[in-house]
C-alpha cells in the first residue's frame, strides 16, 4: 500500500477502535488524547516502510516516510535497509529467496512493530516529559507526511518540521493524566501491525511471522492471493479504500465527539 493509504488506514482503525472501547469497555477519552492517539497512530502506520531507502543526496525515491526530515530521514531509511538486509541474510534458510535490498523484511514482522511499541512505552516512562515530547514529535510528522502527501510536498521538510514541533509542545501542555500518557506506546505499535495488515492484502504480502520458520522458510511472505490481492497503488487502493477509511474516521469520530459538545453545549445553555 501507498504511504497515505496506512497512515489514513491507522487513522481509521484507531478511532473505530477508541470507539468499541467507548461503548463497550466505557473506556472514554478526550477530544485531546483521541486527536494524539490518531495522529499517532497514522504515523506509526508508516513506520515500518522505513527500509525503504531512496537516494540520499538526490532526495528522490524512498518511501513516504523516508522523506519525513528530508536527508536525515533518507539517510536513516538507508540505514534501516542495510541492517535489515544484513538481518535476512544471517538468518535466511536454505529455501528463502537471495535478496538485494531489505525492504519488507525485518520492519514488517510483528516482532519489531510489537517490540517498538513496547520500547515506545518503556522510554516514556523511564523518561518522562523529553521522551513524550520526542514521539510526539517524530509521530506528528511522520501523520503530516502520510495524511496531508500532498501538502508535505509542497511545503517541504522544514515547514513540516517546525508544525510538528509546535504541536508537540502544544499537546504535550495539555495532555490530562499521567505525563507518561501509556497510551503513545500503544498507538505506535497498533499502527505497525496496521502496516502489516495492509500490506498483506497486496501481493507482496510480509514476512509477519519471523523468526518463526513456516515450512523450509524462515522468510515467508504471508498475504492474499494474487488473484484476488491489490496491487499498490491502483485504484481499488486510492480510491476505494481510501473512501472506506476516510468514511469510518469521520463515522467514529463524530460519534466520540458528539456526545462532549452535546454536554458543553447543554451546560453553557
Amino acid at each position: 500500500m501507498m504511504g497515505s493509504s496506512h497512515a489514513l488506514s491507522g487513522a481509521a482503525v484507531w478511532l473505530a477502535g477508541s470507539l468499541v472501547l467507548d461503548q463497550l469497555a466505557d473506556f472514554h477519552q478526550t477530544p485531546l488524547q483521541l486527536a494524539v492517539g490518531t495522529a499517532i497512530c497514522a504515523g506509526g502506520a508508516l513506520l515500518p516502510d522505513l527500509d525503504l531507502s531512496g537516494r540520499v543526496t538526490t532526495r528522490q525515491g524512498g518511501a513516504t516516510v523516508a522523506h519525513t526530515f528530508g536527508v536525515l530521514t533518507l539517510f536513516l531509511a538507508e540505514v534501516v535497509e542495510k541492517f535489515s538486509l544484513g538481518v535476512y541474510k544471517l538468518t535466511r534458510l536454505k529455501h528463502d529467496p537471495r535478496r538485494r535490498n531489505g525492504h519488507r523484511t525485518l520492519t514488517h514482522t510483528i516482532v519489531f512493530n510489537v517490540g517498538v511499541g513496547y520500547g515506545t512505552l518503556a522510554l516514556c516512562n523511564a523518561y518522562g516529559k523529553w521522551a513524550v515530547m520526542g514521539v510526539l514529535f517524530f509521530a506528528f510528522a511522520m501523520a503530516l507526511r502520510g495524511l496531508f502527501e500532498r501538502w508535505a510536498e509542497r511545503a517541504g521538510w522544514v515547514i513540516v518540521t517546525l508544525a510538528a514541533a509546535a504541536a508537540a509542545y502544544l499537546v504535550y501542555e495539555r495532555l490530562p493524566g499521567d505525563r507518561g500518557y501509556p497510551l503513545l506506546g500503544m498507538a505506535v505499535g497498533v499502527g505497525g501491525l496496521i502496516h502489516l495488515a495492509g500490506d498483506m492484502i497486496t501481493r507482496h504480502g510480509s514476512p509477519i511471522f519471523w523468526p518463526i520458520p513456516t515450512g523450509r522458510r524462515l522468510w515467508r511472505n504471508i498475504g492474499l492471493p494474487h488473484s484476488v490481492a491489490l496491487t499498490a497503488g491502483d485504484k481499488t487502493e486510492t480510491v476505494v479504500l481510501r473512501i472506506v477509511f476516510t468514511t469510518i474516521a469521520i463515522f467514529a469520530g463524530a460519534m466520540l465527539i458528539a456526545p462532549v459538545l452535546l454536554e458543553r453545549f447543554n451546560i453553557s445553555v
